[in-house]
């Protein structure tokens, strides 16, 4: 799969992968083996074939947005570009737009220096836009932009630059919700809603409890130096009740 550069701050990720991955790389990011799942990753491979489609992923937190649009972008011929993904609730409105769009020195008070905003670093890559229902109603209209003419300008900027990476949204509430509650733009919400993936909550996915178990416990004795921790079948009939 090759090696990854990553590096996060304030709720932005940014990773590099070496060199291209598969689309069998989906168990470096997805783990389970229920149908319920099996059919998640069928479809989004699917997607991931399509180098431009953009895609909203749905889920409640937890369902792991995050992981299947990394494993999107591991499957689709973008692999090799930059990984970018930023919690849209997460950061203050007052930086959002600066942190996705970039700014030019002197746009605003701080503006001391160029910043390249995820849009521009993304390159040929994939943004990932989480929790995209909590974009204040001023950045959807510019994001709508984005979306439509895959153009897009630094804040205090006249330079009109391409996007040439895949957009992924997700959300853990009901844009159909938001949008009757004027919260959320119709009109955005039909340009994301292009690939929809419904993420399955855990209690979903039948027989996937003890496998992410395990796999959570060897990761944790990897850290620790340890070996040959497991849970007993008490410790997972326990998990698979609650």
């Amino acid at each position: 799969m090759g090696s990854t550069f990553a590096r996060s701050r304030n709720g932005v990720t940014i990773s590099v992968r070496s060199q291209h991955a598969s689309a069998d790389s989906w168990d470096a990011h997805v783990i389970g083996e229920s149908a319920a799942i099996r059919e998640v990753i069928a479809l989004a491979t699917q997607v991931a074939a399509s180098r431009s489609v953009t895609v909203l992923l749905v889920g409640e937190t937890g369902t792991g947005k995050e992981l299947f649009a990394r494993g999107i972008h591991a499957a689709s011929t973008r692999a090799a570009e930059p990984f970018v993904a930023i919690n849209c609730a997460a950061i203050p409105e007052t930086l959002l737009e600066s942190e996705l769009f970039g700014h030019e020195p002197g746009a605003f008070t701080d503006a001391r220096a160029l910043k390249r905003g995820l849009f521009e670093v993304a390159g040929s890559g994939t943004v990932f836009l989480d929790e995209v229902a909590e974009l204040p109603l001023k950045l959807q209209a510019k994001l709508l932009r984005v979306v439509e003419d895959r153009r897009f300008r630094r804040l205090g900027g006249s330079e009109e630059r391409a996007l040439d990476a895949r957009i992924v949204a997700g959300t853990n509430s009901s844009l159909e919700t938001a949008v009757t509650d004027n919260r959320f733009r119709a009109d955005l919400f039909y340009r994301l809603n292009v690939a929809r993936l419904e993420l399955p909550a855990l209690r979903e996915r039948e027989g996937d409890i003890p496998i992410l178990a395990n796999y959570f416990v060897k990761r944790h004795a990897e850290s620790e130096g340890r070996e040959n921790l497991h849970l007993g079948q008490d410790s997972i009939s326990a998990l698979e009740r609650h």
